[in-house]
């Protein structure tokens, strides 16, 4: 099973993706994370640290996807491993969805299709949500920050997160990223638990 964790820089999902390392460590997860789960991501860091142009950095996006999906998710669920991603596909369509905006005609259509035929849609996304100025003041300061990391574009980001959550109800799962971390944590790991226990009763009919 494939659950992945998402929302805007600052709503909290690192944070989250570690404490759930402790929480169902009894599970013996893989956890991973976009970009960096392989070398690849590193190039994925540079194109950012060097502000590179769109294409190119979304094109190194779907390359970095691509070899962790080889690399480890694939593997991982072959053996029958509960994988818990720190980022993943939707990341892509709802951040450089944004940054090619005006750069090529329709880029979430465009980002979709170069993912089509051999990408692999999670079973479940935990999707955290919060206001833009509390994601903000949780951020370096603004002369420290990435482009992804600006009030304008973290609100088109998150606009098209919670439309993707509305289309795919069955999927998202809506956090509220104002609660504590520690309350965040626990209902997350109970909910992956019961998400859990539901397959494998599925399973068994």
């Amino acid at each position: 099973m494939l659950i992945t964790l998402e929302g805007i820089d600052g709503s909290g999902k690192s944070t989250l993706h570690m404490e759930l390392q402790e929480l169902l460590a009894d599970l013996d997860p893989v956890f991973t994370r976009e970009p960096g789960a392989t070398w690849v991501g590193e190039s994925v860091r540079r194109a950012i640290a060097e502000h590179i142009d769109p294409v190119t950095e979304a094109t190194l996006f779907v390359a970095d996807h691509a070899a962790h999906i080889a690399k480890i998710i694939r593997p991982a669920l072959a053996d029958g491993k509960l994988v818990i991603s720190d980022r993943y596909s939707d990341s892509r369509y709802a951040y450089q969805a944004v940054t090619l905006q005006g750069v090529i005609p329709k880029p979430e259509e465009w980002l979709r299709a170069m993912h089509n035929g051999w990408s692999i849609v999670p079973d479940k996304t935990f999707l955290c949500v919060l206001p833009i100025d509390a994601a903000l003041a949780r951020l370096k300061p603004s002369n420290e920050r990435e482009h992804f990391e600006r009030r304008d574009i973290l609100e088109k980001v998150q606009d098209n997160y919670l439309e993707f959550a509305r289309a795919d109800p069955f999927r998202f799962i809506i956090v509220d990223a104002m609660k504590e971390k520690d309350e965040i944590a626990i209902f997350v790991a109970d909910s992956i638990r019961q998400i859990l226990r539901s397959s494998l009763s599925h399973r068994r009919l």
